[in-house]
């Protein structure tokens, strides 16, 4: 259970005029504060108790004007925000705030989905609509665009996109789909970025930019500002996809398989993000750790060959997926087959899907929500949870080999079983190392933060950098980018106390701490 925890400098007389203030605002309906509730924002994967990251209370404003209002209230009685679109940033620290203290901002009944323009290819939406729900609104209107799913599709649309976070379709790079942000500053301003800036604008959601200085991407991944409307742009349906399975026996494979990935993506083959795993990503999702072994350390290598005969995976395996006229897909598919093909000594077994046919069976590779992947969780039994570190690295099989030889070296120095794959973007690989754990495991959990810990000096060392953290790790990452004196980081508190005097909106995000709280930095 959750003590009440208030937040720095505010004693309980002071934190209860903030929400009798809050609740005359907003009405009773609207604002939570009791045990119940603090417990709800509480990490579901934390590790440890999560009461460190613990919320004081919550609201959950339902228009843009009463997230104005409740901006203005926390700046009065110098409360501190912490806005979550729908809370389900899972593995990196779900709802719970940085500092503890904070009030939750939840925005899950912001939930419009405001319009949907078939012609040209968008959506506006409000922060609370989820995955799940804007799918069934094309489908249920027979709307033919498609959106692009995170591997958890239980979140928000703008929320994850804000997070950059990314999908599986050509579409995947969800940052770079936003088309025009509608947002309250921290003093409860309304401004909207890009030719909204401009009232009554015709071309909002059609051109990212507007004149002089772009602000869209000051408000990914900040504390600067509460998104509370976005344009997404959508991808409109293809005539036909194909699909195919690449399982490598060895893990030197990653090498040669990576390059020919690479290059295929550099020349726009493939246009999609594609996923090079390790065999544990099937045995988690389906299946627990005790169902194959139930040793110390490490899945021993027989256990792994098990794993791979069981589930027709390779030590690595990524899935290939090819979108556009028929034409052009069939063209595609027989580059890549002439590419892989060799290097395998047999043939790509191909899937397609045309125009008119169900679509689940392919699920996110086709932009259809799906939560199966949060099953890894349960791998270590117990409570189980994930946190995955990150870094970005250059599209280099001979890299991203060394980068996994040296990452699976301090899984088994830690007794975790290593749980990796390499997403190879444009021109770049996402490194995701995944540390699966049981949250009622005293030592594992010690032994998950000294990994996660250990892997953010290595990276450092390396010259690369996280693009994406857990709430407990922002300071010690933000801290790796140093170029300069860290010149960045004097940069964002620059414009962090220009923008929010009181230092209300998530104090802490992204490593950005406000002047009045900037000791409490970790690492």
């Amino acid at each position: 259970m959750a003590e009440r925890t208030l937040p720095p400098g505010l004693d309980e007389a002071g934190f209860d005029r903030a929400i009798n203030a809050l609740r005359q605002t907003l009405g009773e309906n609207k604002v939570f504060a009791t045990e119940l509730d603090r417990n709800t924002y509480i990490d579901p994967y934390a590790l440890g108790d999560g009461l460190d990251h613990a919320a004081s209370a919550a609201v959950a404003p339902e228009s843009v004007e009463e997230v104005q209002a409740i901006v203005r209230v926390a700046n009065e009685h110098r409360l501190p925000l912490w806005p979550v679109a729908r809370g389900k940033n899972l593995g990196y620290g779900a709802a719970a705030p940085v500092l503890a203290g904070s009030a939750v901002l939840d925005m899950t009944r912001m939930n419009k989905i405001l319009d949907v323009d078939e012609r040209f290819a968008y959506a506006t939406l409000e922060p609370g609509v989820g995955f799940y729900q804007l799918h069934e609104h094309l489908t249920n209107n027979d709307i033919p665009l498609w959106m692009s799913v995170p591997a958890n599709g239980w979140g928000s649309v703008i929320g994850n996109a804000l997070e950059r976070g990314i999908g599986y379709t050509p579409y995947g790079d969800h940052t770079s789909k936003l088309c025009g942000l509608e947002v309250v500053t921290p003093t409860g301003e309304l401004v909207r970025t890009g030719m909204g800036a401009m009232e009554g604008n015709k071309s909002w959601a059609h051109y990212p930019y507007s004149f002089g200085p772009s602000w869209d991407q000051m408000f990914a991944q900040s504390n600067l500002g509460v998104v509370t409307k976005a344009n997404m742009w959508m991808m409109p349906e293809p005539e036909m996809t194909a699909h195919t399975q690449v399982n490598l026996p060895e893990m030197e494979d990653i090498e040669w398989a990576m390059d020919i990935l690479a290059d295929l993506r550099l020349r726009g083959v493939i246009e999609h993000n594609v996923v090079f795993g390790n065999y544990l990503h099937d045995a988690s999702a389906f299946t627990t750790r005790a169902d194959w072994y139930d040793g110390e350390g490490p899945i021993p290598d027989e256990v792994a060959e098990k794993i791979q005969e069981t589930y027709n995976v390779g030590w690595w395996t990524f899935h290939l997926s090819l979108f556009g006229d028929g034409s052009i897909v069939e063209a595609k598919q027989e580059i890549v087959s002439d590419a892989f093909e060799p290097r395998l000594g047999k043939k790509l077994e191909w899937r397609h899907w045309r125009k008119g046919q169900p679509r689940e069976p392919f699920s996110i590779a086709v932009g259809v929500p799906m939560v199966l992947p949060l099953n890894v969780v349960n791998w270590m039994g117990g409570r189980g949870g994930h946190i995955g570190f990150s870094p970005i690295l250059p599209p280099s099989g001979e890299l991203a080999y060394d980068a996994f030889l040296r990452r699976k070296r301090r899984f088994e120095e830690a007794g975790l079983d290593y749980y990796s794959s390499f997403t190879v973007g444009h021109r770049h690989i996402a490194n995701v190392n995944m540390i699966l754990y049981n949250r009622d495991d005293a030592d594992m959990v010690r032994r998950t933060k000294k990994l996660f810990t250990q892997m953010i000096a290595d990276a450092r060392e390396e010259g690369y950098g996280e693009y994406r953290t857990h709430i407990e790790y922002m300071d010690p990452v933000a801290g790796t980018y140093d170029f300069n004196n860290h010149a960045l980081m004097r940069l964002n508190e620059t414009v962090k106390d220009a923008l929010d005097p009181n230092g209300i909106i998530a104090p802490g995000r992204g490593g950005v701490w406000p002047a009045r709280l900037r000791d409490g930095r970790k690492g």
